[in-house]
């Protein structure tokens, strides 16, 4: 473990020396985002109720050419590939042979974007004694090793030093604060005559209880809703007859307050925890919104249908929205109607079977990941919608699917699947089927394939084996999968009979550990790996890992100067050759689950 911090400190302090000595010391600029150190952390965290933190690699962001790129450490005779930047970490777990932190800069694009947003929602936090903090982890490794953090930037709450809890909000000024303000009520905010009006106004969206005091029951339900929910919005209730009746209902009651659409709606189902989310979940997205960074999430967890129109200007984006809200309004509650950025996002009409030709539409079932394009040739209207929509709901559609031809013979070890053969491989009871989801210009999962076809070598080349496990694979871009895949390689086990209850892979991409993965989740239990022998260290190797030589005496400010010019080499030697090494990143292209 002592190895372990000595060698963290060394690689971030050799990327921050580098990156200050091309640009310079950064520009203080006045900020209500309040800058923490181990001395100050706990302080801060116990003095205020509620902090979000961002722990964060901290250097310049003018002008990064040359530091934005794969990074290559050689440490020893090991390699570690650093994090790209403008992706979110990953940790390359089939060379953890030696823990190192890979770290993520804030001169990538995610960071970038974060910075002004963070910014602006500490400004606005701050009157609520809510109050946005960060840590620079270059300086204080040992603080942010404490807290767990793994990649750049990570944001906690806090609610004293020791209760911490991931954000799992939007990196949007707006988003921000209302994620922050409900978590800075309780679950359920007590109502009465004098607060009520004030809450309604408070977020975008609020749900309000009118509820007896007597009714333990009905306040149970409707507090388990909202400690689900409350991350999602604001939820108040009241005991007052009197504020029932002015709101015309009668306890018990739940109405949905909102800021768009018809102003407010009643709930009229059953007080059940079920009825009253699923109720929350449609009631709150708007008749015609828009999808986006905001509300991407929302839409695919409302779990009914969505219908995505496709606009590439606002004189369209008007026409068609008037020429479809009727619709949206007939079938609301039954599929969710919005708008969407063509010249933004226009790569997610791949995933719904479209061409990049606008305007465009086309509804996606989000529950079981089907899709149902519009004819393109076709124009878009009003009529021609609402036969097209018709005839979706009563089931007269077949939904497109988009495969590749199915092999005819089986090659390797590896079992290659289609979308037309997707049932009969991967949901065959009988069997333990472990899939990768890849993408041909994914440089994770080309680095995966050999350990891949090793693995699966070990089930298709045992006759004992081989009807019980199948190794399988599927280019996810090339054919539609009944699953939401967030990333590249995605590895998921579907156990011999419970085909409905796949198991994610998310541990090391090592044949030993995918083979344990396998036998601890499959049904038959197949423990197939055998270890290879081990190595001789030879005479070499003893003497480059574990002699030290011994000190010389370097100049007074002479080290920082070649910890620099040894950090550029090494950037420029990974420069010509990162590519080659790493590959691309791992994240689904046009997909809007990443794109947001």
């Amino acid at each position: 473990m002592k190895h372990f911090k000595e060698l963290t400190a060394v690689v971030l302090t050799l990327l921050a020396t580098v990156a200050y000595a091309q640009e310079g010391e950064a520009p203080t600029v006045p900020s209500d985002v309040e800058v923490l150190e181990k001395d100050t952390f706990d302080t801060f965290v116990t003095k205020h109720p509620l902090v979000l933190a961002e722990c964060k690699f901290v250097v310049p962001l003018s002008k990064r050419r040359n530091l934005g790129i794969r990074v290559l450490l050689r440490v020893s005779q090991l390699e570690i590939p650093a994090a790209h930047s403008g992706l979110l970490v990953r940790t390359w777990d089939e060379l953890w042979l030696t823990p190192i932190l890979l770290v993520y800069a804030p001169w990538c694009g995610h960071c970038k974007a974060l910075a002004p947003e963070y910014e602006d929602a500490a400004t606005k936090l701050k009157e609520k004694d809510i109050h946005l903090a960060k840590v620079d982890c270059t300086v204080e490794a040992e603080l942010c090793e404490q807290h767990g953090v793994q990649g750049y930037p990570t944001l906690k709450i806090f609610r004293g030093p020791d209760n911490s809890s991931p954000y799992s909000g939007q990196r949007k000024s707006d988003a921000i604060v209302s994620y922050m303000t409900k978590q800075a009520l309780p679950a359920v905010s007590l109502l009465d005559g004098q607060t009520i009006t004030e809450f309604k106004t408070a977020d975008k969206i609020v749900v309000v209880a009118y509820l007896s005091a007597d009714d333990k029951e009905s306040n149970a339900t409707f507090t388990a809703v909202a400690e689900k929910l409350r991350d999602n919005y604001l939820f108040g209730a009241t005991s007052d007859s009197a504020l029932a009746e002015a709101d015309g209902v009668k306890a018990p009651a739940i109405v949905l307050y909102k800021t768009f659409d018809e102003g407010k709606v009643v709930y009229g189902g059953a007080f059940t925890a079920e009825e009253i989310t699923a109720f929350a979940n449609t009631a709150s997205i708007p008749l015609m919104g828009e999808v986006g960074p905001e509300t991407y999430a929302g839409y695919m967890a409302a779990g009914i249908p969505l219908a995505y129109v496709f606009v590439d200007g606002e004189e369209v984006k008007e026409r068609l929205t008037a020429a479809i809200k009727p619709i949206a309004q007939q079938y609301k509650g039954k599929i969710n109607f919005a708008t969407i950025d063509a010249v933004a996002y226009g790569a997610h009409a791949g995933n719904l079977n479209l061409e990049a030709k606008w305007p465009a539409f086309a509804i996606q079932d989000t529950v079981k990941n089907l899709k149902f394009p519009f004819d393109q040739k076709n124009e878009i209207t009003e009529q021609s919608i609402s036969e097209f929509v018709k005839d979706y709901a009563e089931g007269k559609i077949s939904p497109s699917i988009k495969s590749e031809s199915v092999p005819a013979t089986q090659e390797g070890p590896v079992h290659v699947v289609v979308a037309n053969n997707y049932d009969e491989i991967v949901m065959d009871n009988d069997k333990d089927v472990l899939i990768e989801f890849y993408a041909p210009w994914c440089g994770h999962c080309k680095n995966l394939a050999p350990k891949y076809e090793e693995l699966a070598a070990l089930y298709f080349d045992n006759p004992e084996y081989k009807d019980k496990v199948v190794v399988a694979k599927v280019d996810a871009t090339a054919n539609d999968v009944p699953v939401e895949i967030q990333g590249f390689p995605t590895i998921k086990m579907y156990p011999a009979g419970a085909k409905g209850s796949p198991i994610d892979y998310a541990g090391s991409r090592t044949v030993e550990d995918l083979a344990t993965f396998i036998k601890t989740n499959g049904k038959y239990k197949v423990d197939a790996y055998v270890p290879p022998p081990p190595e001789p260290e030879t005479e070499e190797e003893v003497e480059e890992v574990g002699a030290e030589e011994p000190a010389e005496e370097t100049p007074v400010g002479s080290a920082a100067a070649a910890a620099t010019e040894t950090a550029k080499e090494g950037v420029k030697k990974a420069t010509e050759g990162a590519q080659a090494v790493v590959g691309d990143d791992d994240y689904v292209g046009g997909s809007l689950s990443q794109v947001l």
